[in-house]
């Protein structure tokens, strides 16, 4: 691409994502610096739209840039804008409150979402539930409601099975046993100091009682390893005053973002780089019907390990030289707050 090519081809991608209009060759004309007649100009952009940068959509006499347009832009040409000095104290104030780490989490996902105007999401790190309570409530003669307490608060419950002949006072007893010896574990701490004290003869409980701690800890315990929590934040900044136009992109992306187990695996995915993810458009299968894009950078935890992903979902147009970078901060923001 000449140099000429290549200023056209920015002049239209920057007034694009700015008014979110087919950009015309007259309206390039009027650009300080750029010194072509609108007839040369429209040349130019004949040759971009041949090598499949620029689309001519049939309403208008403007051109916008195509998904592979927008990413030789965003990899090549686009120049990043730091946030601002109140862009960085909205979302630093946010992570500054205290409470529990997913409160903070989402509070920080919001942020970034008023600020960038878009959904906002974040992976929140999978985490062991700690223990603070494990109670029986029989059921049946062979089945009773497991209702497990976390020392957050939470509350699950899960049906198991129980040994036929087993009471209601000895269910009572395996709650009392679980309160006294093992609150304040993770589940794989209580396991295994449930294991420990059977082999020391401490537990003082018989067999069936140990074999029902023992499978209400495995239950939580798988579940926990696998657990990915997904906060999506701002979706009604999608429908922005331009949204009329586009309604059915707009309730496509609306849909989309209900498939949390597709955003996670898209988010996980991300976290495998070191760095930021971009796609635009169909370049991700779960937002190639709305033509969305997502912006995510990973953060991490001690060592350095990546724990999580934070971003943005929003319209191919977006102002990626602003975005981009907010979406940066964030996620060293996220770093500091979780070393």
């Amino acid at each position: 691409m000449t140099e000429r090519a290549r200023e056209v081809f920015r002049q239209v991608v920057e007034n694009y994502l700015g008014s979110g209009a087919p950009v015309g060759s007259r309206t390039i004309s009027r650009l300080p610096g750029i010194n072509l007649s609108p007839a040369s100009i429209r040349n130019v952009m004949q040759d971009l739209e041949e090598l499949g940068l620029l689309s001519h959509p049939h309403t208008s006499a403007g051109r916008v840039p195509t998904e592979s347009g927008l990413r030789l832009f965003v990899d090549g040409m686009m120049q990043a804008a730091e946030p601002s000095a109140e862009e960085r104290a909205a979302i630093e104030a946010r992570l500054e409150r205290g409470g529990p780490i997913e409160e903070a989490l989402s509070a920080a996902t919001a942020a970034l979402s008023g600020l960038s105007a878009c959904a906002g999401i974040v992976l929140v790190p999978k985490r062991e539930p700690v223990l603070r309570q494990l109670g029986f409530v029989q059921l049946s003669a062979t089945q009773a409601l497991a209702v497990m307490v976390g020392e957050e608060g939470s509350v699950e419950n899960r049906v198991v099975d129980i040994p036929p002949g087993t009471t209601s006072s000895a269910l009572a007893e395996v709650g009392n046993y679980v309160g006294a010896r093992l609150a304040g574990l993770t589940l794989p701490e209580a396991q295994r100091r449930l294991a420990g004290e059977i082999r020391a003869g401490r537990d003082a409980l018989d067999e069936a009682s140990r074999a029902l701690i023992d499978r209400g800890l495995a239950v939580w315990s798988q579940d926990g390893a696998q657990r990915s929590v997904l906060i999506v934040r701002g979706q009604a900044n999608l429908l922005e005053p331009g949204a009329a136009a586009d309604l059915e992109r707009v309730r496509q992306l609306l849909d989309e973002l209900e498939d949390k187990e597709e955003i996670v695996r898209l988010l996980e995915s991300a976290s495998a780089g070191q760095g930021m993810k971009i796609f635009i458009g169909s370049e991700n299968k779960l937002f190639a019907l709305s033509g969305s894009s997502v912006i995510a950078a990973p953060y991490r935890g001690r060592e350095g390990k990546v724990v999580g992903v934070v971003g943005v979902i929003g319209p191919t147009r977006l102002n990626y030289a602003r975005v981009v970078p907010m979406v940066d901060f964030t996620a060293q923001a996220l770093s500091r707050l979780m070393a």
